[in-house]
């Protein structure tokens, strides 16, 4: 089986696996325990956030652990909101859905949500955006890349304009860790989050990043681990797993990029080669490295996949699958309900290999055939 889901989730790289081992023969460690076994713990954590600040330029005081980006996302969301009282929550078209969701989820509380567009590559409307901020704005959320198209957000120009009015400003940068470089001072981010398992480690584990002094309430309650800001106590092996998957994202991030243009490149290549009418949603040019969004106009995506069995790929993002209505993210960047139906998202990773590329393309290609024969060039 050829794995091109890497967008939804990575393998967890053995390197990885084997410090979260190393972690699990400490015996029982509760970080926050006073006694051997908890300061053994403790250490190993403190290690880990440290790596996991370095990759995103941060302090390690301003890395907050959570369950996973949704958590850190709904986190930053209702934690600012919180802290700051009813105000404007201004977020892109093309945000995940737990940031919509969790945006709209304030609006009983006197909150308002104002969801700003973006153009048919994905790249949100900064004049829109600037327009839609108030005095009682309270946050703007706009993700880093985009996690179906792959469209990478001018972040360091709207954090002036949320800067210039004191205004909150948070971002999911989810897809791009371990795939682009990443620094909270260049982007001028407040709050960022992350999921290890987007980048090679394991599920279950997340951080927020959050800006010293930037005013945030908890929406756990509990204990007062983490400076309070979230309670329950911190995995120790997930976390540090999470801390070597940063080390390594970091110490292999030009490798990496190369590695997954160079393949996105050569599959889409092949694929305009051989099929009529392939049309590629998002940007052409600086588009998140290993990402590839394409339809073919009168092939069910579904149908399509199923016709390649040798095949894992998405035909959006997983949290929308299952569902009837088109993506939410093609439907913003205006593309029809037939080619939305089409779509297909491929994306590549660290283990992708040249070979696995290859016979991708042919799977993809045999499996247009099988959908819709004519669509395919006679000499593919």
């Amino acid at each position: 089986m050829i794995y091109l889901d890497n967008l939804g989730t990575t393998q967890l790289d053995p390197r990885v696996r084997a410090a979260m081992d190393a972690v699990l023969d400490f015996g029982p460690g509760n970080p926050h325990a006073a006694h051997g076994f908890g300061w053994k713990a403790a250490e190993a954590v403190d290690e880990a956030r440290r790596a996991i600040a370095t990759m995103i330029g941060a302090r390690a005081s301003e890395i907050v652990f959570t369950s996973g980006a949704t958590e850190a996302n709904n986190l930053a969301i209702k934690g600012v909101a919180s802290a700051r009282g009813p105000g404007r929550i201004v977020v892109s078209a093309i945000e995940h859905p737990c940031v919509l969701n969790s945006a709209a989820a304030l609006e009983p509380q006197g909150f308002e949500r104002r969801i700003v567009g973006v153009d048919s590559e994905g790249r949100i409307d900064v004049a829109e955006l600037e327009a839609a901020l108030t005095d009682n704005t309270a946050l703007v959320s706009v993700m880093l890349a985009n996690n179906e198209i792959g469209t990478i957000e001018p972040l360091a120009e709207i954090a002036g304009l949320c800067r210039a009015r004191g205004i909150a400003f948070h971002t999911d940068a989810v897809q791009a860790a371990g795939r682009m470089a990443i620094d909270v001072g260049a982007l001028g981010v407040d709050l960022l989050s992350l999921s290890a398992h987007k980048f090679y480690g394991p599920l279950g584990i997340g951080i927020l990043y959050a800006r010293q002094g930037t005013k945030l309430q908890p929406i756990l309650h509990g204990g007062a681990q983490q400076g309070g800001l979230r309670a329950g106590t911190v995995s120790a092996p997930l976390v540090v797993g999470m801390g070597a998957a940063a080390r390594i994202a970091v110490e292999e991030l030009p490798l990496q990029i190369n590695h997954l243009a160079e393949l996105t490149d050569s599959l889409y290549e092949h694929l305009r080669g051989a099929v009529r009418g392939l049309v590629l949603n998002g940007p052409a040019e600086g588009r998140l490295p290993g990402c590839l969004n394409v339809s073919v106009p009168g092939v069910d995506a579904e149908q399509w996949l199923l016709a390649c069995p040798g095949l894992a790929a998405s035909t959006g993002s997983a949290c929308a699958s299952g569902g009837m209505r088109p993506s939410h993210v093609l439907e913003a960047i205006g593309l029809s309900a037939e080619l939305s139906a089409a779509s297909v998202r491929l994306s590549v990773g660290r283990f992708t290999t040249h070979e696995d590329v290859e016979e991708a393309g042919r799977l993809l290609v045999e499996g247009v055939r099988q959908v819709v024969p004519d669509a395919v060039s006679v000499s593919a």
